[in-house]
């Protein structure tokens, strides 16, 4: 297997990376803050002007018609960023329904791909793992149960979600205006739900394959905005220990210092070959499931100590909500409350294994 970006791919990357530089900077994410609004409606219009959005999506519905490896490859300069918009959602929920939906379910994705709408995805369920069976169930594509930790399920146009039919776990598409929405910020400061389902009318996406799919198109999301989290939290602070300096000397200087940098930086490398070795097997269409397990259990354990190391050398700026970091930090912790924390990714793995 060959991780390195083909052209396309380091192309889109290039695109990302400069248009987020360009679009999400600190000044503007401290605005975003103070504006009290779901998520940055220009970035989006932004991101769909430049065909980002509509990457993972049918070439029928105006996308690009490309996969896995693309949708990381945004993430992570998404990530890198903590660009303030409902982009996991939207390319997960967007790149499953592409992969397993109808034609008529595909053709719909086209006011997604000019950032007219969003998408978001439900998989958790209150006191459940993300690898447990669903408790919601489905008679007759009418659906009763729970979900938690739904980014953006109020801002979106449907809403992706697993149910058990007493066969099967299915997949199904619900609007919002069927379902009961109950506020649950999530620490990221986006708009969080809590979802209640009772005989609410489903689309039903794909077969039986279908709710594996959005499972894996999921973790790869997760864990590739993550890697981008760290890697940005990785830049900021080898910038402040480079220049801040103690007893006359900048703290780069300082062996310990170092010692803990590098800690960080390696943890950042064990997570980036787990999330390029899953999402290149998903867009191979070989088993991902035990890759994306290792870069889920990295996201909800080393990654977040690495984070939490970078808050330390910090100092007390580390923990100052008027300074960015705390931002890659809250979406750290985030990503690990969306796995369940390092203990079910251990579980995972040995139940794979």
């Amino acid at each position: 297997m060959d991780f390195n970006l083909d052209e396309t791919q380091t192309e889109i990357r290039t695109l990302a990376a400069d248009l987020l530089a360009r679009e999400a900077t600190p000044a503007r994410l401290e605005a975003y803050d103070k504006s009290g609004k779901p998520y940055d409606a220009d970035l989006w219009q932004a991101l769909a002007k430049a065909g980002l959005i509509g990457i993972c999506l049918p070439e029928s519905a105006g996308g690009a018609g490309y996969g896995p490896v693309e949708l990381a490859v945004i993430l992570r300069e998404a990530g890198a960023k903590v660009a303030p918009v409902p982009l996991a959602s939207s390319l997960v929920a967007g790149l499953t329904i592409a992969q397993h939906g109808t034609p008529a379910q595909k053709d719909a994705l086209a006011p997604l791909a000019d950032g007219e709408i969003t998408l978001t995805y439900a998989l958790r369920e209150p006191g459940a793992d993300l690898q447990d069976p669903p408790e919601t169930t489905a008679t007759g594509n009418r659906l009763t149960g729970r979900k938690s930790l739904v980014s953006y399920a109020a801002e979106s146009a449907g809403i992706l979600l697993t149910a058990d039919t007493g066969t099967h776990t299915q997949l199904y598409l619900v609007d919002p205006a069927d379902v009961t929405l109950t506020d649950a910020p999530l620490s990221t400061g986006e708009p969080g739900s809590v979802i209640t389902l009772q005989d609410t009318p489903g689309q039903p996406v794909g077969d039986a394959t279908a709710a594996e799919a959005l499972k894996l198109n999921a973790l790869a999301a997760i864990t590739a905005t993550a890697s981008g989290v760290l890697s940005g939290a990785l830049t900021l602070t080898t910038d402040y220990i480079k220049t801040r300096r103690q007893f006359d000397r900048a703290l780069a200087e300082f062996q310990a210092v170092t010692v803990q940098i590098a800690d960080v930086y390696i943890a950042g490398r064990a997570l980036d070959v787990a999330v390029w070795s899953g999402a290149w097997r998903l867009a191979q269409r070989l088993p991902a499931e035990q890759d994306l397990a290792i870069a889920a259990l990295h996201t909800a354990d080393s990654a977040l100590r690495a984070l939490y190391t970078c808050q330390h050398l910090h100092g007390g700026i580390g923990l100052d909500v008027s300074y960015p970091l705390h931002r890659y930090f809250a979406w750290g912790k985030h990503a690990a409350h969306l796995l369940g924390g390092p203990e079910a990714q251990l579980d995972l793995i040995g139940a794979l294994v």
